[in-house]
């Protein structure tokens, strides 16, 4: 396969997928990759739902319009009393933790030929409802998957970046 640059450099937001379910063969690489994922103090706070269903599927709509039709959605929260807090003024890692995981499992999709596109814009408390997700659970994001439609394509501000110098500062 491709090295880790090459990976990051051609992965995109797939919102386009083929009608076939991610494989479960695949799934678990992916949820593997989310599993061995680092998180503050290795507490774990993350959760990762698998939204295949029919069913649930249909309540996702209800929760988001950014679930692109994908057969396969990964629901990544994190339990509020599980995360690492730091001490000196009490930040909870678990929006960190869970992005971490998402990430990851992201990547890890895209090596695998899976497709992906990382979702916040979704209505939190209609996720706790129609998903019956814990109060004590923030939802972090979703993370709609399948294998990418042959007309899948980045979106045109994929390829634009600010310069370098403008977001990196040396002290």
């Amino acid at each position: 396969m491709e090295n880790f640059t090459q990976l990051i450099e051609s992965r995109y937001s797939v919102r386009k997928f083929t009608d076939e379910p991610v494989k479960d063969k695949d799934l678990e690489i992916i949820l593997h990759a989310g599993h061995v994922a680092p998180t503050g103090c290795n507490n774990q706070p993350h959760r990762i739902y698998v939204i295949k269903s029919g069913e649930a599927l249909e309540k996702l709509k209800e929760c988001t319009r950014c679930h692109f039709d994908s057969k396969t959605v990964l629901l990544v929260t994190y339990k509020k009393d599980e995360c690492w807090y730091r001490p000196y003024d009490k930040e909870p890692s678990g929006m960190v933790d869970a992005s971490i995981v998402t990430t990851h499992m992201m990547l890890a999709a895209w090596e695998i030929g899976v497709g992906s596109c990382w979702v916040m814009h979704f209505k939190p408390a209609k996720i706790h409802e129609l998903l019956n997700i814990s109060e004590d659970e923030s939802p972090v994001a979703l993370l709609p998957m399948g294998y990418p439609a042959k007309d899948s394509a980045p979106m045109d501000l994929h390829s634009k970046f600010r310069d370098m110098n403008e977001l990196v500062k040396y002290l």
